[in-house]
């Protein structure tokens, strides 16, 4: 995989980039950790995560955005993804645009999902002009529930919705819906 162009993002202390062959191995280690994938239905096969960042990079291909790479400024450390993703279901919540992110264990708890996740949002918002971003998980994941409620995304039970990927009766099926609007990404801007 040649090192495509852009775009690139930067945050104080995070670079989102586009993905490079250097980044498959320890995307297949983060995807292989139970503990990242905790959350998910199971961990990933080197061969899923590989062609998980083809897919990854075949939206970046078609919209402009994507799910970035993100390494840490300060000493250029793979942390995992963050960025914009397209997602279409049958039944709600329909066709969304979702800002997500699934970074190794070693980088929680430092701030680096919610300064990435801001950094895309600005990208969608701003530059990609999108109207809304969603975002959205098992109820159980209260640490991505935080980093929505930390990006000033609002829920409304009512968007709740059950995975569809996912069998009736996994306890992962129940999925909390987050919104934000452009208009209300300026507002928080602004202030």
């Amino acid at each position: 995989m040649a090192a495509p162009r852009g775009p690139t993002l930067s945050t104080a202390r995070l670079i989102l980039r586009r993905w490079t062959e250097d980044d498959l191995a320890p995307f297949a280690i983060l995807n292989a950790d139970p503990e990242v994938m905790h959350f998910f239905p199971q961990p990933l096969t080197m061969a899923e995560s590989d062609a998980l960042v083809q897919r990854i990079e075949a939206q970046f291909d078609d919209r402009g955005f994507g799910l970035w790479a993100v390494e840490r400024a300060a000493d250029g450390a793979f942390l995992g993804f963050t960025g914009l993703a397209v997602q279409r279901f049958d039944g709600p919540p329909g066709h969304v645009i979702e800002v997500g992110w699934r970074l190794a264990s070693s980088a929680w708890g430092q701030g680096y999902a919610t300064e990435a996740g801001r950094e895309a949002l600005r990208f969608g918002f701003e530059v990609a002009n999108l109207p809304e971003i969603v975002s959205f998980t098992s109820p159980l994941n209260e640490p991505s529930v935080r980093v929505m409620e930390r990006l000033g995304m609002h829920h409304d039970p009512a968007d709740d919705f059950d995975y569809p990927r996912l069998p009736p009766g996994h306890p992962l099926r129940h999925h909390v819906l987050y919104r934000l609007t452009a208009e209300e990404f300026a507002h928080q801007r602004a202030r």
